[in-house]
């Protein structure tokens, strides 16, 4: 096989030749059906969303928004900190920005004990939460916790 002698086989689309009778199965209506606005030539097609005269979706739906009243935290893994900071003294959450490990130093942080193994790093971690197992993996390895309340 060689790249010159490549074929690629498409099916030719014919475009639908309406009313031309009814022996071409497009012949009478045309495809349009009987009555109504979309038989009539210059027909508007209905907005997206209309529902065949029923009350469309998007009017159905509450109108008054919606806020979730839970946190929503910004998670990293012990893995991941040790992978990109692994001689850093302290761990905040700007450190974390600027490892990319979270995007907003802003919101809450929560670190989490996701590693394959041993957890040696010695260092002081400031964030917002923290998981069990992350609390007693980094006190075991000397570090500490600072929880922040913002």
């Amino acid at each position: 096989m060689e790249l010159t002698k490549l074929i690629v086989r498409t099916k030719r689309k014919t475009t639908k030749r309406l009313g031309r009778g009814s022996g071409s199965g497009w012949g009478k209506t045309s495809g349009r059906g009987n009555k109504g606005a979309g038989s009539r030539s210059g027909k508007v097609l209905p907005y997206v969303g209309f529902n065949g005269g029923n009350i469309p979706f998007l009017r159905k739906i509450p109108k008054r928004g919606f806020v979730s009243h839970f946190e929503e935290y910004q998670v990293t893994n012990l893995s991941a900190i040790v992978r990109k900071m692994k001689d850093a003294k302290e761990i905040d959450p700007l450190a974390l920005k600027m490892a990319h490990l979270i995007k907003d130093d802003k919101k809450p942080v929560k670190i989490l004990a996701h590693t394959q193994d041993a957890f040696t790093l010695k260092a002081t971690f400031k964030a917002d939460s923290f998981s069990a197992k992350a609390k007693e993996l980094i006190e075991k390895a000397g570090g500490t916790i600072e929880c922040l309340k913002r």
